[in-house]
């Protein structure tokens, strides 16, 4: 395959894929798929023809059938599309405005497939289907690229790939303690992506909610660091306004304005929060509930052995979320003169003020409304900077949750007009990615850029930049499955249905009836048994937002990047020699090689070689193939003379292993 053609000044650095290294590497690696076996060679002594054996269908039965999903997304307004192109056009104004200072120029805009395949892959997650691809590029539409970006942005693909994005940034797992069951919190982020609900709000939310995970999932954001204040302050800081002050928790940083004392005054504010079921709550009079009933069944099991999931929904009733008057004292080791050891430290804000409205509400409620108030400019800056490198590769500011005289914006223009079309618009997030993606800016040519160079980015265009490894994963799913969502995450009410206990009411037998039913459903044993109905070779065939987080360490998707989440943002797409390896010959490289894969049906249901190769190209890598690219493929049915069909076979493998594949143009 030649390189792609390129135009402008800094032309995107494609390296030349080519296909004719497919018979070689097949010889090596890859086996004859399932459904090319029965394909020729199959005559008796005598010429006779043997009958042709059956195809063995290996891929999960809930994954062959298509589902469209009922998910119904709150998209984006069609009367917004002319705010949408303004927006577009300050920020391809005060971007180029940058450039020309710096005596360069934007890139040229992208052609259709490659802008096809890039908004599927930053919108949805995915690369589009066969039957999308076909459909946008034989559009005569003028207005097809924002209709497509309006369409992704309500698509339920978008949550899912959005979803992936929150969780990276919150450090969402399933268990973050063995009896914090996390679920609810999971759906409570889908849910406020599902229904574009305003960010201010929710995080807003987050930050006050009181309750058990089920009854208000949104306190799974101050389950995620239970047991841990300064930790709490430190990462909510970070996340949402692109401040580091973690290291002010044990002394006065060393090149910032912050103090150990400003840290603890902030910290104040959420000091009393407390995450556990506390004397006078219902059923709460001398005794723990959960030990008296834990107690109750060591008596009547035998050997006192009590079931895990037994334990497990009791003690899980036990996190309740709520708010004291607890004081924040200082450290004993406190060394500064300002105050002395163990000292009540009363609450501030490091800068801005807490809005009058909300001077007489609760410290955690006076915290959230100063976070999240449009006068806090760090709150709208941040998220702005995030999705900015969400579809960008680099954010304005980096690193994004580093706002600081030593790292600079690049340009101040642009974040001002982001940001405060983000606080003008209620902070709806959607219209704000909605712009972004309208611009020229974004439409135009990849570029490559080292960001250890300690050269500004002034964004030509985006960075070239290696797909991530849910993007990977879900990417291979549209390859190989008509339907990758046979399962979804419970929600709320599905797991109050199986777990929520009234410790004032609920009998010890009652308690027993509900812990049966929740060991089958969600207890984590359970559970992931029930997912392996939908696995291939031990691999769970259903778009990582569904999946268990994080995944086992050894899995598909830690291979290539996806963090523990035990840091905020600790995805890597750094390069290893486990991930080629997975590529060239691992169960998801072969899955789409089975009888019944979607790729596999595609090829073959068309009529000729020709349509069967330009099917393939457009299927892994969102464009038809040219000139060279078919010699190539030709080469390669050719040489495997009557099974035409491991050619077939052996071209996805070989495109699938291409850098074009891997990586976002």
């Amino acid at each position: 395959m030649k390189p792609l053609p390129t135009k402008g000044r800094r032309a995107a650095a494609r390296p030349a894929n080519r296909l004719i290294v497919v018979s070689a590497m097949s010889m090596l690696l890859l086996s004859v798929p399932a459904w090319a076996q029965s394909k020729g060679g199959n005559r008796k002594p005598g010429g006779k023809r043997k009958p042709k054996p059956a195809v063995k269908i290996r891929l999960p039965e809930s994954v062959l059938t298509p589902r469209r999903s009922a998910m119904q997304v709150t998209g984006v307004s069609v009367s917004g599309r002319s705010d949408a192109r303004r927006v577009a056009a300050d920020i391809d104004r005060y971007v180029e405005r940058k450039l020309v200072a710096a005596g360069g120029l934007p890139a040229d805009r992208v052609d259709d497939p490659t802008f096809l395949r890039r908004v599927y892959l930053d919108v949805a997650g995915r690369i589009p289907t066969l039957a999308e691809a076909r459909a946008f590029l034989e559009s005569a539409q003028p207005s097809k690229r924002e209709d497509l970006i309006d369409e992704l942005l309500g698509s339920p693909d978008s949550v899912s790939h959005l979803f992936n994005f929150w969780a990276d940034v919150l450090r969402f797992v399933d268990r973050p303690q063995p009896n914090i069951i996390a679920e609810p919190f999971a759906h409570y982020v889908k849910e406020s992506i599902r229904t574009n609900r305003p960010y201010d709000e929710w995080v807003y939310e987050m930050l006050t909610a009181d309750g058990k995970s089920w009854d208000n999932p949104a306190v799974g954001y101050q389950l995620r660091d239970d047991g841990m204040a300064l930790p709490y302050i430190d990462n909510t800081v970070r996340v949402f306004l692109g401040t580091q002050i973690g290291c002010a928790q044990c002394h006065d940083h060393p090149f910032q304005d912050w103090s150990q004392y400003q840290f603890y005054e902030l910290a104040a504010y959420t000091a009393g929060v407390s995450t556990r079921i506390r004397r006078g709550d219902p059923g709460f009079k001398k005794q723990n509930p959960a030990n008296v009933l834990i107690n109750q069944a060591k008596e009547k099991a035998e050997k006192g052995r009590v079931p895990g999931y037994f334990q497990r929904i009791v003690r899980a009733n036990t996190f309740v979320v709520s708010e004291t008057d607890r004081p924040m004292r200082l450290p004993k080791d406190y060394a500064y003169a300002d105050a002395k050891p163990g000292e009540i430290v009363e609450p501030a804000v490091p800068w801005g003020e807490i809005p009058d409205s909300r001077q007489y509400e609760t410290k955690r409620q006076k915290f959230a409304a100063w976070l999240t108030s449009s006068e806090n400019e760090s709150f709208g800056k941040t998220v702005a900077n995030r999705l900015w490198k969400h579809f960008m590769g680099v954010g304005m500011v980096e690193p994004v949750d580093d706002f600081s005289d030593d790292n600079p914006c690049v340009n101040d223009e642009l974040m001002d007009t982001l940001t405060a079309e983000l606080t003008g618009n209620g902070f709806d997030l959607k219209q704000l990615m909605r712009a972004i993606l309208y611009s020229q800016t974004y439409q135009q040519q990849a570029q490559e850029y080292d960001a250890s160079s300690g050269q500004p980015y002034l964004f030509p265009g985006p960075t070239i930049r290696r797909m991530t490894a849910e993007q990977i994963w879900d990417s291979m799913l549209t390859l190989a499955v008509r339907n990758p969502l046979p399962f979804e995450r419970p929600s709320a009410s599905d797991v109050a249905a199986v777990a929520d206990l009234d410790f004032a009411t609920v009998s010890y037998e009652q308690v027993m009836q509900k812990s049966l039913e929740f060991n089958d459903t969600y207890f984590r044993g359970t559970y992931n048994r029930n997912l392996r109905r939908h696995a291939y070779k031990g691999n769970v065939l259903c778009r990582a937002s569904e999946l268990p987080s994080p995944v086992p360490g050894e899995h598909f998707l830690r291979q290539f990047g996806q963090g523990d989440r035990e840091s905020i943002n600790g995805s890597d797409r750094s390069a290893t020699v486990p991930q080629i390896l997975a590529m060239f010959n691992g169960p998801i490289t072969h899955v789409m090689l089975e009888a019944g894969s979607a790729i596999v049906d595609n090829v073959l249901e068309e009529p000729s070689t020709r349509d069967r190769v330009d099917a393939i190209f457009l299927s892994v890598l969102s464009r038809p193939p040219n000139g060279t690219d078919r010699r190539v493929a030709a080469s390669e049915i050719a040489q495997n003379g009557g099974q035409q069909h491991v050619g077939y076979g052996n071209i996805i493998w070989a495109l699938l292993n291409t850098r074009e594949f891997m990586f976002i143009h």
